[in-house]
């Protein structure tokens, strides 16, 4: 059997490996997108914020307009691993979908479900359980990260399993491709582990997915730390042009006038200036050279400026799309009845290989 490594050296290799592998995946991604199908998706715990959308979003409309075929999981029940009860979930999850409608993911091209609404993905976790130890689940970094983190005063067993619980989202389409960044990496070992066990056990069912390992950009929070909903410190894609204008008045920089860019030395001086070279399509350091030395404040207003003109076209299709709630649920039932299809066809490939139809 297999042991997943341990935090160490090995790391550094698996992450230069997955890198290198990443490469070659995007110039096959262009030369033939109609052979990868995509995994991924969010818990639905608040509005999505610009962390989000220049981290993984607008890669996933990227993939989608290639042609890659992009199934995109509202993760409901995962709410559920890092704190007692899913509050609000309804409005988090309509939430969702507003904000891959208004990036620009389709639902006619690609597929938007929630896990509660599919039961066949959930029963998979059951034996892909029976494919790992408790030891591999222990030295799971990501695990013991979020462990660390958790709102709960004692860890569920649905946080210990979440990563086999990711294996089940990611197999029941038979994705092949899995956009990650790179403290994602043991999860999705942990799903390429379970692929390769359930095809030398039972027979060839699973591909094991590939990581997709891009170099999103690290945008921290107004506070100076990592942008988190749960922080109170991101900028959501749903803020109107006046709230984003009030947000980044309060973030925080230096007491040094000439802006520069020096994400070791002035990290929140950078992540400003990199926020709206992202907005402007152009590097941190031209935006910086473009300030000088008029200060904060005129940083701030380039951020502002740049921000709210790139938003403008998603913030007009999202208010759109609020309008029709009814859309919104159809968007859903439609793309849970496809993903039920899916996962149905795959759950009974796995009682035929397990022998389990009775």
């Amino acid at each position: 059997m297999t042991v997943l490594a341990t935090p160490s050296t090995d790391d550094a290799l698996g992450t230069s490996a997955a890198r290198t592998r990443s490469a070659v995946l995007e110039r096959q991604i262009r030369e033939n997108p109609g052979r990868f199908r995509v995994l991924t998706g969010d818990r639905p715990t608040g509005r999505l914020h610009l962390g989000h959308y220049f981290g993984t979003l607008h890669n996933r409309v990227r993939l989608q307009d290639l042609g890659v075929e992009l199934f995109v999981i509202i993760a409901d029940y995962q709410v559920l691993t890092d704190r007692d009860v899913a509050d609000n979930l309804t409005e988090h999850v309509e939430e969702l979908v507003l904000d891959h409608l208004a990036i620009g993911v389709d639902p006619e091209r690609s597929t938007v479900f929630t896990h509660s609404a599919v039961p066949a993905l959930n029963q998979l976790l059951l034996p892909f359980l029976s494919l790992v130890s408790v030891a591999e689940l222990n030295r799971n970094p990501t695990v013991k990260d979020e462990i660390a983190h958790s709102r709960q005063s004692a860890v569920s067993g649905l946080m210990f399993t979440y990563p086999v619980h990711q294996a089940a989202d990611i197999l029941f389409c038979k994705a092949n491709l899995v956009p990650v960044g790179q403290d994602q990496l043991p999860h999705l070992e942990i799903s390429r582990t379970v692929a390769r066990r359930f095809n030398d056990r039972y027979g060839a069912v699973f591909p094991e997915p590939d990581a997709l390992l891009s170099d999103a950009p690290l945008l921290l929070g107004t506070d100076g730390t990592k942008m988190s909903k749960s922080r109170g410190n991101a900028i959501a894609l749903a803020a109107d042009a006046d709230e984003t204008a009030r947000l980044i008045k309060g973030a925080k920089t230096d007491s040094e006038r000439h802006i520069s860019y020096d994400p070791a030395g002035r990290p929140e001086v950078s992540s400003l200036l990199l926020l709206a070279a992202l907005c402007q399509g152009r590097t941190p350091e031209e935006v910086a050279a473009d300030i000088g030395s008029a200060g904060a404040a005129a940083l701030k207003r380039t951020v502002t400026e740049s921000v709210n003109g790139y938003l403008a076209p998603i913030r007009s299709r999202r208010a759109e799309y609020a309008r029709d709630r009814a859309y919104l649920r159809r968007v859903l039932r439609e793309g849970n009845e496809r993903a039920r299809a899916v996962a149905d066809a795959t759950l009974a490939e796995v009682r035929t290989v397990m022998n389990s139809h009775y």
